[in-house]
């Protein structure tokens, strides 16, 4: 079939709960990809920066089958052989105690919201169902309900509604609000290290480390949520490491497992994950073993193939010549390692036009907020790579 096929098909049965670009892919190795008239793109979005380790990774692949073998799941209700292990290597990876996986992203926030409110009651105090988490605006944690309640985008709680209370918001980069809105009630602050759902929104310099100084001294615990910007993806293995701090709760997932298979996991210290008791939480495919041996591949690819380091080094490479464009409708360049946004004003006309004339050259990018492209290659990008994008984007945002 062609690719109109396809597309028909997705349109007659799927739900329209995306808006994609029109083209349907069928195979990917390292950035590029093919569709199913056989024509190759470079992959500029990386699902999301779920496949930071590259699209098909022969490594994580060879464990993956041979795991698949071997046994693929139990349900916790078991132990597995791979579950210890992914537990010592994260936490000797990331200087955590303990270690919490489950499926997807939301579900790690989500376990993250009902450990920080069962601690703030058991342990701080907090008088039952009084507990307060403080966010951000222009947040993006997920898509359940509870997230959602404490969305600032329209487009995700319009309709949605009634919503789960329990939260405020504050400006996103403002440390002294976030002193401000701190009651003797509030258990947790959950923040991006950089907004990437916002349009790769980077914090003043030293935001976090005040951030980590207010919620110590007034015993708030901080949640940081590095689902996207994790695992490599700023040049650092976290984002908080750019500012030499460390978060009470780290959620990861996307490149977890390398885009092989949905994992995710809270990171935390003793103090806060020590709450939860057998049976008040969990999931039946989290921590199973195929995740497991997916995760831990997935984990040993970003350390010994200098992915960490490729991002840092060629992610700079690659901002440095988004800024060679030349179109005044461009508002600015931004981002960190190879977490990338090109930011266009609002008479620009939207930033989708550009994705689609970028589509057309061969190279695959999403806009975000209308008005914003993020670039974000898998991190087994090389010069080459970034030299023939940047042939390509250039003169088409220069238009």
């Amino acid at each position: 079939m062609k690719s109109d096929q396809f597309i028909l098909l997705e349109d007659e049965y799927g739900a329209h709960n995306y808006k994609p670009l029109d083209v349907v892919i069928e195979r990917g190795e390292g950035v590029w990809v093919w569709d199913v008239d056989g024509r190759k793109y470079m992959d500029c979005l990386s699902a999301y920066s779920a496949v930071n380790q590259g699209h098909c990774n022969p490594k994580i692949m060879a464990a993956m089958f041979e795991q698949a073998r071997r046994l693929t799941l139990t349900s916790r209700a078991f132990r597995n052989d791979q579950l210890g292990p992914l537990y010592k290597e994260l936490c000797e990876l990331t200087n955590s105690h303990k270690v919490l996986p489950m499926n997807s992203g939301a579900e790690a926030v989500e376990t993250a919201i009902k450990a920080v409110r069962k601690w703030g009651y058991q342990v701080k105090g907090v008088p039952e169902d009084k507990a307060e988490i403080i966010v951000c605006r222009n947040n993006f944690h997920g898509r359940t309900i509870t997230i959602v309640s404490f969305s600032t985008d329209p487009t995700s709680t319009a309709g949605f509604g009634p919503f789960t209370p329990g939260f405020k918001v504050i400006d996103f980069g403002d440390a002294a609000a976030l002193e401000a809105a701190i009651t003797k009630n509030t258990v947790a602050f959950l923040v991006e290290p950089i907004q990437g759902e916002a349009g790769v929104v980077i914090p003043p310099k030293g935001y976090l480390k005040d951030v980590r100084r207010i919620c110590d001294e007034h015993n708030v615990v901080l949640i940081l949520d590095e689902i996207q910007t994790g695992l490599g993806r700023t040049g650092k293995l976290l984002a908080e490491e750019h500012e030499g701090i460390e978060a009470d709760l780290t959620l990861i997932g996307k490149a977890l497992s390398g885009g092989f298979y949905p994992v995710s996991a809270v990171l935390s210290n003793t103090e806060v994950l020590g709450v939860l008791k057998p049976g008040e939480h969990g999931s039946t495919f989290g921590g199973n073993p195929l995740a497991c041996a997916v995760a831990r591949a997935a984990l040993k690819v970003l350390k010994e193939d200098g992915l960490i380091e490729n991002a840092a080094t060629l992610g700079e490479y690659f901002k440095e010549g988004l800024k060679k464009i030349d179109n005044p409708k461009i508002k600015e360049v931004r981002g960190r390692g190879l977490l990338l946004a090109v930011e266009f004003s609002d008479d620009a006309g939207g930033a989708r036009q550009y994705c689609e004339r970028l589509k057309d050259a061969g190279l695959l990018c999403k806009e975000t907020h209308e008005t914003i492209i993020r670039f974000a290659p898998p991190l087994v990008i090389t010069k080459d790579n970034i030299d023939w994008a940047l042939e390509r984007i250039i003169p088409i945002l220069s238009e």
